[in-house]
Parts: C-alpha cells; sequence; structure tokens
C-alpha cells in the first residue's frame, strides 16, 4: 500500500469522523432544545404569601408554654418553701414538748 492510497484512506475516515462529530452535536443541540422547552412548561412552585397570623399563634403557643412552666416551677417552690416551714416548725414544736416532758419527769 503506498503513501498515497494510505492518505486517501485517512482523509475518506477523517471525513466520516467529521460527519459523525457533526451528528453527535446535531443531536446533543436537540436535547438540550427540548430540555430547556420542558422546563419552560413545567409549572413555577407555589410560593406561599407572609401569614402573620400564624406567626402570631406560634408566637403565642410558645409564650403560653414558658408561661406555664413558669407558673409550674413557681408552684414546685412554694410547695418546698412551705414543707421547710412545715419542718422547722415541727421539730421546734418536738424539741418544746421533750422539754416540757422532762421537767415533769424531774417533777417541777
Amino acid at each position: 500500500m503506498s503513501d498515497i492510497e494510505k492518505a486517501a484512506r485517512d482523509a475518506v475516515e477523517a471525513a466520516d469522523n467529521t460527519d459523525l462529530t457533526r451528528q453527535i452535536a446535531a443531536i446533543l443541540a436537540a436535547q438540550q432544545l427540548l430540555n430547556s422547552q420542558q422546563q419552560a412548561v413545567q409549572p413555577l412552585a407555589h410560593r406561599q404569601e407572609f401569614d402573620a397570623t400564624k406567626w402570631l399563634v406560634i408566637g403565642g403557643v410558645v409564650v403560653g408554654g414558658v408561661v406555664a412552666v413558669t407558673a409550674l416551677a413557681m408552684a414546685a417552690a412554694l410547695l418546698a418553701v412551705a414543707v421547710a416551714v412545715g419542718g422547722v416548725c415541727a421539730t421546734t414544736c418536738l424539741l418544746i414538748l421533750r422539754s416540757v416532758w422532762r421537767d415533769i419527769q424531774k417533777g417541777r
């Protein structure tokens, strides 16, 4: 096979590759065009408007929960103070009664 025949065969193959490359480029361009048209047809997502009532309700629930927890904590603290005062009073009463009982036992 001579150099001229080899060059001719390479030229034919290059021409075939060029045609194939053009066809691939055309197919890709068509797919991109089809995709852009499909995206344009799809409806846009519905965006919700700002709803002040919803946020006021959420804020009210949160504040109400905080107030309820605070009220329960205050009630628990008041109960603890009441138990402590009752314990001190009971202890004082028992000490006084014991002292009186000892005095009675000694005969005073």
